[in-house]
């Protein structure tokens, strides 16, 4: 969904990164048959948040699934193959190793960063499927970075306390979260 993306980009420029949304990974053939789809399009990332200070990229995989069950910790654990489908870059180290290295070459070779950015994988969610503990657990074993959907409540509340911002993100955290404002007669 690409409002929740653009969300998700505009809380983490907040935080000094800079942010691509519907990145495309120009995999070489050579790179498409090593993860066994020869015939894959370009792959694409939801979110991609840099920050130079760190020579940090955060590659994000964004599921709102507001009106769903959520993100369940089968889809990651081994025990769901149909859930494990949604969230490959999860699932398949050769695919995430082969995707996260053309990636960094692409953005050296077109400057955006200098040579082997620490890439961190993450997950921004806006519903999680029950409590999110066991989730944020595996995440951290796996040195990954979960983003459930009170990160984002949390977010969009320091973003409504801000100065101005002509987003949609700070004006809705403004409309909904600010208390009204007494008029006088």
């Amino acid at each position: 969904m690409e409002a929740f993306e653009t969300l998700v980009a505009a809380l983490l420029e907040r935080k000094g990164y800079w942010t691509r949304v519907s990145v495309k990974v120009e995999l070489t053939k050579e790179e498409k048959r090593k993860i066994g789809r020869p015939s894959a399009p370009r792959w694409e990332l939801d979110v991609i948040a840099y920050k130079a200070a760190t020579n940090e990229l955060y590659v994000v995989e964004c599921k709102s699934y507001l009106d769903s069950t959520g993100v369940k910790m089968s889809s990651f654990d081994g025990s769901n193959d149909k859930g494990a489908a949604r969230y490959k870059l999860f699932n398949d180290l050769t695919l995430r190793r082969v995707v996260f290295n053309r990636l960094s070459l692409q953005l050296v070779e077109a400057g955006f960063c200098p040579s082997k950015p620490k890439i961190t994988l993450c997950l921004a969610a806006g519903n999680t499927y029950q409590d999110a503990s066991l989730l944020r657990q595996h995440f951290e074993r796996n040195d990954w970075v979960l983003w459930d959907g009170d990160w984002v409540r949390r977010e969009l509340a320091e973003l409504s306390k801000s100065g101005y911002d002509n987003t949609a993100a700070a004006i809705v955290s403004k409309l909904l979260l600010r208390p009204p404002k007494t008029t006088l007669k």
